[in-house]
């Protein structure tokens, strides 16, 4: 299986979480990875360090769209001071034609592409060069279909934050990408980074530790805690959602998940972008691969032993 990943690593660190289990998938081939919401590569710089950490100076990496289609400038901030990043990083810029050409590339070797940021940068690749986005099947994390079960945080489209970061690249993508599949919240908010985890993640080295004090400090930042106790469905000791990870995973092939075919479209909200079931005969709907079920546990364990067998 060869994935292509396109991340705004940086934020929210399940991106890291996402990118370290891909690598140590001895069934995939990790092509490359782009950036997106990266003003002057300070996000590919990032990446560049956890390649380097987990001894993969290969993979090349392409720092992506700085500024969303939607508001025209960056969205998100870069987590990088000393308790995400024991060390500084430096960044990594680089030309947008570059990134777009390594997605060309990937899509043309037959990579899945998992976009697990804002969907600016694969927006870009289909103004450019329609036929490589209708070539590819891309796996998005985010796309507000339905809420979570009960028992979880009841987000709602607004919650959906790679979507309403570019609402207009979103729809974009999901208008033009041959093959697409949704991992929505409605998923991932059942899928868990624990603290009971911590002490598994720190036996791993540096590039555990890093992801252990990552997590500690987002737990922080986020008020999980308050959150883990409002809802029953999550766990007490709760660090942080697995929201990439899983979509790490779908790309991937991991057959612990459920998927339903739907017809869907983009309802006409420009700040959300929801996604609605249209009828088969709706010019406007496409069919979508959607996550409508996971094993919660089974998966928290499954991206531990898989990192664990690669230490």
């Amino acid at each position: 299986m060869r994935v292509h990943v396109d991340t705004d690593l940086g934020g929210d660190p399940d991106d890291v979480a996402a990118l370290i289990y891909l690598l140590a998938r001895p069934d995939v081939e990790l092509v490359a990875v782009t950036t997106v919401d990266d003003p002057g590569g300070r996000r590919a710089g990032l990446v560049a360090e956890v390649l380097r950490l987990a001894g993969r100076t290969d993979v090349p990496i392409a720092a992506g769209a700085e500024t969303s289609l939607t508001t025209g400038g960056p969205v998100g901030s870069v987590l990088d001071g000393t308790r995400y990043w024991p060390t500084p990083v430096a960044a990594r810029p680089g030309r947008l034609d570059v990134a777009l050409d390594l997605l060309a590339e990937s899509v043309a070797g037959g990579a899945v592409v998992v976009g697990i940021g804002p969907a600016t940068t694969l927006a870009l690749l289909g103004r450019r060069s329609p036929d490589a986005l209708a070539a590819a099947h891309v796996v998005l994390m985010g796309g507000w279909v339905e809420p979570p079960p009960d028992g979880y945080p009841q987000w709602t489209a607004a919650d959906d934050y790679n979507v309403t970061c570019d609402p207009i690249a979103a729809t974009e993508v999901r208008q033009g990408a041959g093959r697409l599949t949704v991992v929505p919240l409605a998923a991932t908010a059942q899928v868990h980074l624990r603290a009971g985890h911590l002490h598994r993640l720190r036996a791993l080295g540096p590039l555990g530790r890093l992801m252990a004090s990552q997590a500690e400090a987002y737990r922080d930042r986020g008020g999980k805690a308050e959150l883990a106790a409002a809802h029953d469905g999550l766990p007490d000791d709760l660090l942080n959602f697995h929201h990439d990870p899983l979509a790490a995973a779908v790309a991937a092939g991991w057959p612990g998940v459920t998927v339903e075919q739907m017809r869907l479209r983009t309802a006409d909200t420009e700040s959300a972008a929801p996604l609605e079931r249209v009828g088969t005969e709706e010019a406007d709907g496409r069919d979508v691969e959607v996550i409508v079920g996971v094993d919660g546990p089974g998966f928290s364990e499954h991206w531990l032993t898989t990192i664990e067998a690669h230490r």
